[in-house]
């Protein structure tokens, strides 16, 4: 798939008023979340993925995306992901979609946990190189903090999450495996490295009655 893209930035360059614009959407988007179970304001969690994007390669478009990436499920589905293409452009609007997993108008009407996440990890394996690297940067970022919290709070820590405890560190040890597969890169092999803290501190080692998706098994 080709994209019109915006000239990028020379190394070493700031980017562009596009990014500036993105931020401020991002934070008129997300100005009233916050973060499950710990009160902080949701713009922490995009600023860290954007910073992990951009310190492992990432363009500005990239970088736009990851600020970005979780406008469509969290507020306005569909018409939000065409807002988001009309404003920046197909690239830009291709790599959110690719880590989205629910398109509801209304985010508190969202589809089961588990069903989302099991269509997510068949799909991501056949997202671009692009797109898996700001969704791994998504995930990283959230697994850095599950590990930070469980080693302050201890298992509770994961009561927050929808999956509850074992399905929540089931889910991020199945993500490794899918961006292994589809093609590994510092950031995955970073990613792999926390979850392993993450089941080594929980004591959880892909749950039995949790077995990997079938797509996800080495061809």
């Amino acid at each position: 798939m080709l994209f019109l893209s915006m000239p990028p930035a020379a190394p070493n360059q700031p980017f562009g008023p596009k990014f500036d614009e993105a931020l401020l959407l991002a934070h008129d988007l997300h100005r009233h979340d916050i973060r499950k179970g710990t009160g902080r304001p949701y713009i922490s969690h995009l600023l860290g993925v954007c910073s992990l994007v951009v310190d492992y390669g990432g363009d500005e478009e990239m970088a736009i995306a990851a600020l970005l990436h979780d406008a469509v499920e969290d507020h306005g589905g569909r018409p939000m992901l065409e807002q988001i293409r009309e404003r920046f452009g197909d690239r830009v609007a291709h790599i959110v979609d690719g880590c989205t997993d629910s398109y509801v108008l209304d985010a508190s009407q969202k589809e089961p946990w588990l069903q989302r996440k099991q269509e997510y990890l068949a799909r991501i394996v056949h997202e671009d190189t692009d797109t898996r690297l700001v969704s791994a940067a998504d995930k990283l970022y959230n697994a850095r903090t599950i590990v930070r919290d469980l080693r302050l709070e201890g298992l509770t820590a994961l009561d927050r999450f929808n999956g509850g405890r074992k399905n929540t560190v089931w889910y991020y040890d199945e993500l490794v495996h899918a961006y292994r597969h589809a093609g590994t890169n510092d950031l995955v092999e970073e990613l792999a490295n926390v979850v392993d803290e993450m089941k080594r501190l929980t004591g959880y080692n892909r749950p039995a009655e949790m077995p990997r998706i079938a797509s996800q098994e080495p061809c």
